[in-house]
């Protein structure tokens, strides 16, 4: 599954849709329409019999932009970038940052789907689709939106990516994700969902890889002491709760019908260091560590200078 990735690092748990699903979803939207605008031109020529030439040309390019064009914007502006074979097909259009697409964005993607779609005969919008890495047409590129698919395989739906450890909660909040690539997400979940099943020698090393990476396109080193599996994981759910934030935020609705990945959002950081570089809070990972010796009594029954072995370093939990 290549999940939706924008430039903000969000990960809506959904692929994007091809061209298949989407000529079928158009078909639909295309068989509706088509029929509407039968009907509506049969009546036209009945209530315009009298009328001059002139008047009925102008009466069908209106109905024509009224229903043709003017109907697939009224309707994905109102359901959010679903129409009726996009609801079929379980397809939905949103925008790149992964909200919900509004007026505008229904508005360029009508007037280019005239050009694309309606004027050619749908050959411009197939070949854009066949040469775009996400399958869309010249209406979402120029829109800024995209179709995603809503409804995933069963596998797709129960992949499980561990979450990361507790202390590493709010360690990511100010991450720079933007400069993470689509390969490099697709890789780092796979890794994470499937760390049980490989070797320990070669899961490590495939994690240091990737660790790399992301520090390599974050511009921030990863916090002393962190293993490359659990640095990863907490870089993942930042995103997810960047994504979830997003989704959620108050007058939007809801960008995708499924967040799939870890369950847990990560918290910020409050009240405590400043930020290191590229936004990593500095405060000092102070991971669980096992309770050492009991604590010395002094000679007048007091606490003594200190507890004995207390732990010291990294010892991250198993």
């Amino acid at each position: 599954m290549s999940g939706l990735v924008t430039g903000d690092a969000v990960v809506l748990g959904l692929e994007p849709a091809r061209l298949p699903s989407r000529a079928l979803a158009l078909f639909v939207d295309l068989l509706v329409v088509g029929a509407v605008y039968v009907v509506l031109m049969i009546g036209l020529a009945f209530a315009t019999a009298s009328l001059d030439e002139a008047a009925v040309t102008a009466l069908s390019i209106a109905a024509f932009l009224l229903v043709l064009v003017g109907a697939p914007i009224a309707v994905e502006t109102l359901t959010h970038g679903r129409s009726l074979g996009k609801l079929v097909c379980g397809l939905r259009v949103v925008r790149d940052d992964g909200g919900p697409i509004r007026f505008r964005h229904a508005l360029v993607r009508g007037a280019m789907g005239a050009v694309e779609i309606l004027m050619t005969f749908g050959a411009i919008a197939c070949v854009a689709s066949l040469v775009s890495e996400r399958g869309r047409r010249l209406g979402d590129v120029f829109a800024g939106t995209l179709v995603v698919r809503e409804r995933l395989p069963a596998a797709a739906r129960t992949a499980y990516v561990p979450p990361p450890p507790p202390w590493l909660a709010g360690r990511f909040s100010g991450l720079d994700l933007s400069a993470v690539p689509e390969g490099l997400w697709l890789e780092v979940r796979q890794y994470l969902t499937r760390e049980r099943e490989l070797d320990p020698v070669v899961g490590r090393r495939l994690a240091e890889r990737l660790a790399d990476e992301m520090v390599a396109r974050t511009g921030a080193p990863a916090p002393p002491g962190v293993p490359a599996g659990a640095y990863l994981a907490g870089v993942v759910a930042e995103r997810q709760a960047r994504d979830a934030r997003r989704a959620l935020a108050p007058g939007g609705e809801t960008a995708a019908t499924e967040v799939t990945g870890i369950t847990g959002a990560t918290e910020v950081a409050r009240g405590r260091g400043g930020r290191g570089r590229g936004g990593v809070t500095e405060a000092p990972v102070t991971p669980p560590a096992a309770k050492s010796g009991p604590e010395v009594e002094g000679a007048g029954g007091g606490t003594g200078g200190g507890r004995e072995g207390r732990a010291t370093g990294f010892a991250p939990p198993a």
